[in-house]
């Protein structure tokens, strides 16, 4: 399976965890890893290139802090232009049918504040829920997505098994050894489940 991943991060630089997770990404093979902010700082978003490089893969990922309950800026602005009407969607569109679709998020809050009981009284999953429409809408499969809760309060142990986490996940990807058939049984997942869901 050909792996994109886009990274959308407008705070690199206070975000230990995603750049780690980034760099690890970066670094592998049969991988292609976009940082979209680094890629157009003012907003400039190339279409045909973005819409060639959809084409050209089998799995999205999309790698962000989830800010105020959304997306980036950037990555919502990258949706509102790159998946447009004839392309991606529309009886003419269509274009990445089959294709997978999978989020790969960090929160600053933890487990707990994203629950019907917490301080955000939803599930993180229900946040997603756009990304989760638009994937559908355009005939893609969207995937639960990979969550790390409490990024800023983590201890060092467990910000670093989920950086080893990522890499482990978008290699199962690329080589078709994840799991599909128990992990759309979940509405998300963390590194502690990933060894669960990966295929010898």
């Amino acid at each position: 399976m050909r792996v994109l991943v886009l990274f959308a991060h407008p705070a690199q630089r206070r975000s230990s965890i995603n750049t780690a997770m980034a760099t690890a990404a970066r670094a592998l093979k049969g991988v292609t890893f976009v940082d979209l902010y680094a890629e157009y700082p003012r907003f400039s978003i190339d279409v045909d290139r973005e819409q060639r490089r959809l084409m050209e893969h089998d799995v999205f990922v999309f790698q962000f802090p989830v800010f105020w309950y959304s997306t980036p800026a950037l990555l919502k602005q990258w949706q509102d232009l790159v998946l447009e009407y004839g392309f991606a969607y529309g009886p003419q569109g269509k274009k990445l049918a089959g294709k997978q679709v999978l989020a790969c998020v960090t929160t600053g809050g933890s487990r707990a504040d994203y629950s019907e009981s917490g301080g955000n009284r939803r599930y993180i999953e229900h946040f997603l829920y756009p990304l989760e429409q638009t994937a559908t809408l355009c005939g893609m499969e969207y995937l639960p997505p990979f969550v790390l809760y409490s990024a800023n309060h983590l201890e060092e142990d467990s910000a670093q098994d989920h950086i080893r986490s990522y890499p482990q996940l978008l290699t199962a990807l690329r080589d078709d050894r994840l799991d599909l058939t128990r992990a759309r049984l979940l509405p998300a997942f963390c590194s502690p489940q990933l060894i669960d869901l990966i295929r010898n």
